[in-house]
């Protein structure tokens, strides 16, 4: 009965029942980014914040080598093609180089998501028991699809390894679609400003609030989508896990806490994304010039 207020060690509001530690129900209810962080530091400590980051860095690395060299290949593609064919096309060549880019990059390095998803969700009741690393939970997640009575097949159970990806792609395609189609008009009216002047300095200026502010509107924008993913990516059964769509996920947050269910969390991800894109895509770029550069020199 109280198996789902068991208190962490460390919470100092517990009270006891019997030989269980039992935290009052407001210790499980999250209302804004700031309680969020309050709750996480009194009931499992600081360093609990870093949850999940040797994940992200194993992450980012793969998804960004893929997403942006990728990115810009499509692109030029696109533009060369509607160039010769379709002229009024072109404008759209980012939106369909950022969506395919990021549809590859996505689903070649999903369950490295997965497990920094599973990771950030696991809460320490048990004073003895250390958080799961990266490889601990997928074994996990494939243990538990293995012992289910109705899933002995082993290509069902590797599936559960792209548990939640549809939600994923349905929040990272929009996202990226919205995110260059705002970034590459900004990036080019900041760079045009500075002309034929532009240093590295310039391109890491121009690059970086252009991916700050398109990745602050395509966050907002796609915020209930990533709520979709985020409950698929933590559901505990895994037979209802592979069987959910993120269509039924997104009617059983509109059903359970409306219009302000669907956008949880809005204000950490938009203060997360727009900071976020403006660096890698400065970086990336500040980069790319520094090398375009050192290769004009030497030629």
């Amino acid at each position: 009965m109280f198996a789902d207020l068991r208190c962490s060690p460390s919470c100092t509001r517990a009270g006891v029942h019997g030989t269980v530690s039992i935290c009052p129900p407001e210790c499980f209810e999250y209302k804004g980014t700031l309680d969020v962080f309050c709750k996480i530091i009194r009931q499992e400590g600081v360093t609990r914040l870093w949850r999940g980051t040797n994940a992200g860095l194993a992450l980012a690395v793969p998804t960004v080598g893929i997403y942006l060299p990728c990115y810009d290949i499509f692109r030029n593609w696109f533009e060369e093609l509607s160039a010769q064919n379709a002229p009024s096309m072109t404008p759209y060549a980012p939106l369909l180089a950022g969506s395919l880019s990021r549809s590859l990059a996505c689903t070649t390095c999903y369950p490295i998501e997965l497990a920094r998803t599973r990771m950030q969700a696991f809460k320490e009741f048990d004073s003895g028991k250390k958080a799961p690393g990266v490889w601990k939970t997928l074994v996990d997640v494939l243990s538990s699809v293995k012992t289910s009575e109705n899933m002995k097949n082993n290509v069902q159970s590797y599936r559960a390894l792209w548990t939640g990806l549809g939600a994923q792609l349905a929040r990272d395609v929009p996202f990226s679609a919205i995110c260059w189609s705002t970034l590459e008009p900004v990036r080019r009216r900041l760079l045009s400003v500075v002309g034929e002047e532009a240093n590295a300095a310039s391109v890491l200026g121009a690059n970086f609030s252009a991916g700050f502010v398109a990745g602050s509107l395509a966050a907002a924008a796609t915020c209930p989508l990533d709520v979709a993913k985020t409950r698929r990516q933590i559901e505990k059964d895994p037979i209802r896990a592979l069987r959910m769509t993120t269509r039924q996920t997104l009617m059983e947050i509109w059903r359970d806490g409306g219009l302000r269910g669907l956008f949880t969390g809005v204000g950490p991800r938009v203060g997360r994304a727009g900071p976020s894109v403006g660096i890698v895509v400065s970086f990336y770029e500040v980069v790319k010039y520094a090398l375009h550069r050192q290769q004009h020199a030497t030629s």
